[in-house]
């Protein structure tokens, strides 16, 4: 909503991509900025208590969308992107569906997430049976997510990325509040149960690597930020290679003789 209200423009139609319980679709629809909001969530659960909030919510995919093309004014997705399989598929179907200077705004956990955990899990795996399997789920970093802005077509392209460090009193807090997020691993190829030991492990080693001296551990979550806009006519563009009328040279004085 900060950086939405950075933009001196009205959005007559706005669209939440993967809504959750519709706490953002709420604020877009209070907007001055911001005329209808329609919501999606992949869970029917979820658009069913997004629909309380604000309506209409749909029950959709964020990667298999149904939305036509340049029939919306914004796109908004919060933390919901980092599950989509075919990222840049979404990102082109969102693209495709913005009308001409249409905005995309997104947020999605990236590749810094639960470094720690991450780090001990792998540790302890290794110590304890000699190797290790994929148990958390892949995400993608902030050059990467720069890279497809561009790739997938939008204009004017802005990727940065914030962490937010929560702290939790014992790793079992930890492991219960990515339970109740939605956010353990989801993948094609289950790895075989964790051995207690290695779970046993895991605390030991997260304890001495990432507590502070209260004894409550850290676990750091980053946010990749994304903005871009569909190409519009009235849109800065970038000049046409060989058409500058000054040499940099000049501007920065090379060549020039010392008064």
């Amino acid at each position: 909503m900060e950086r939405l209200g950075d933009t001196p423009r009205r959005f007559d139609l706005a669209f939440d991509l993967g809504c959750h319980d519709g706490t953002l679709a709420r604020m877009l629809a209070r907007a001055d900025s911001v005329g209808q909001v329609i919501a999606s969530d992949l869970s029917p659960d979820m658009a069913r208590l997004a629909a309380c909030r604000t309506r209409p919510s749909l029950a959709m995919s964020e990667e298999a969308s149904a939305l036509r093309p340049d029939c919306l004014d914004l796109v908004v997705s919060a933390l919901a992107l980092h599950w989509v399989n075919d990222l840049p598929g979404a990102l082109i179907q969102i693209r495709h569906a913005l009308r001409p200077d249409g905005l995309f705004l997104g947020a999605l956990l990236g590749a810094g997430t639960l470094a720690e955990l991450r780090d001990c899990l792998i540790t302890a795996e290794v110590e304890i049976t000699g190797g290790a399997a994929q148990r958390t789920s892949p995400l993608p970093g902030l050059a990467d997510m720069a890279g497809l802005m561009q790739r997938t077509g939008f204009a004017l392209p802005v990727a940065d990325r914030d962490t937010l460090v929560v702290r939790y009193a014992s790793l079992s807090g930890l492991l219960d509040d990515l339970k109740g997020m939605g956010e353990r691993a989801c993948l094609m190829d289950t790895p075989p149960a964790l051995d207690r030991r290695v779970l046993k492990l895991m605390e030991e080693i997260y304890m001495a690597r990432y507590a502070d001296p209260d004894g409550r551990i850290r676990a750091s979550f980053e946010i990749v930020w994304l903005s871009g806009w569909a190409p519009g006519p009235d849109q800065p563009q970038p000049l046409r290679p060989g058409s500058a009328r000054v040499s940099l040279a000049d501007i920065l004085g090379k060549g020039s003789k010392p008064s």
